[in-house]
């Protein structure tokens, strides 16, 4: 059975295809502390570019955690590009701007301004205003773009054995948190039934992504619910996340993966923030609100951050508790001007 995604082809730029369609061998770069919707737009595209007889490296500045091992080509990822290839194409995937391609970038800074680029990302704080940049906010993940871009480019869902359709849907399902964020419209919906369609277990990838999780996550988990505190009449729920958590639980800190989404099930609040140590003086927020109400990226844009209208984070140069009496106040104010 096919699907056929042509209503919705019109929304891939021509200059992205064609620049896709010349490259020979790209490098193709995901965000720093990655998700399985930039792995996935990564191998992904790697794939749509092998169907077409090109090559590619995927890259990212920090190793994928365990969580997406189950991931066809996980293990594939460099943490910088290969020595001696000679690339033609810097492909940056799903990256709400470019401070969060990480450490690589640095690194490499040559390269990455030598090399002819295309973005492709869903972040709607994403400013990338290039004449073959590709932000749509109106996709509820990257790989959904990606998706689209491999009918454009004429390569088969079911390229790599099923490894296309499989990291595409990974992508999809962590973003939409296996479709009941608002986010999903019919075009993700449509996808993902192509990608079905393909072979991609969405059974499995849900079950892997969340409904999978080892004993050093769950105790991670309680402490930081342990720590569970509101502000505003209860219209914003928050906690912490030491660094110390992740070294007494013996868990990785990719395993706080989650934690906000279990404090953006609150039956009342507005804003779920959870505070997480990244370093003496240097504290991570991740934001989720509820549809109808404040703007994510409102409260995260306020400190340099961005992301989407429901889910956003920022990086703060302050230590927990300072970052925690700069962003309540903001956050309170908020939830407050919310009329339900």
């Amino acid at each position: 059975m096919n699907v056929h995604l042509d209503p919705w082809l019109g929304a891939v730029p021509d200059a992205v295809v064609a620049r896709l369609r010349g490259a020979r061998d790209a490098l193709i770069v995901s965000h720093e502390n990655p998700d399985a919707d930039t792995l996935g737009a990564a191998l992904g595209l790697r794939e749509i570019l092998a169907a077409r007889g090109a090559t590619a490296s995927v890259v990212c500045s920090d190793i994928p955690p365990p969580l997406y091992g189950f991931m066809p080509g996980i293990g594939d990822f460099r943490t910088d590009p290969e020595p001696g290839r000679a690339y033609d194409l810097l492909v940056i995937v799903d990256c709400g701007s470019l401070e969060r391609v990480g450490s690589v970038r640095e690194r490499h800074a040559a390269l990455f301004a030598g090399l002819p680029t295309v973005v492709i990302d869903h972040h709607a704080s994403n400013g990338a205003a290039g004449d073959v940049d590709w932000v749509d906010p109106a996709a509820a993940a990257t790989c959904e773009m990606v998706a689209l871009l491999a009918t454009s480019l004429g390569a088969p869902m079911t390229a790599g054995g099923g490894t296309l359709a499989a990291v595409l849907m990974a992508g999809i399902v962590m973003d939409t948190a296996t479709f009941a964020h608002p986010n999903a419209t019919p075009r993700t919906l449509a996808v993902s039934a192509a990608l079905v369609a393909a072979g991609a277990p969405l059974a499995d990838i849900s079950r892997q992504l969340y409904r999978t999780k080892p004993d050093v996550q769950l105790r991670l988990f309680g402490r930081v619910l342990d720590r569970l505190r509101t502000a505003a009449d209860g219209g914003v729920i928050y906690s912490m996340l030491l660094t110390a958590d992740v070294t007494d639980t013996g868990a990785l800190s990719a395993h706080s993966e989650g934690i906000i989404d279990l404090l953006s099930q609150s039956e009342v609040a507005e804003v779920a923030i959870l505070f997480k140590e990244a370093g003496p003086e240097t504290t991570r927020i991740s934001v989720r609100t509820k549809p109808g109400g404040v703007d994510a990226t409102v409260l995260t844009g306020r400190f340099g951050g961005g992301g989407h209208a429901r889910a956003a984070g920022a990086s703060i140069s302050a230590n927990l508790t300072e970052a925690i009496d700069r962003v309540l106040p903001w956050a309170t104010e908020l939830a407050a001007a919310v009329r339900r």
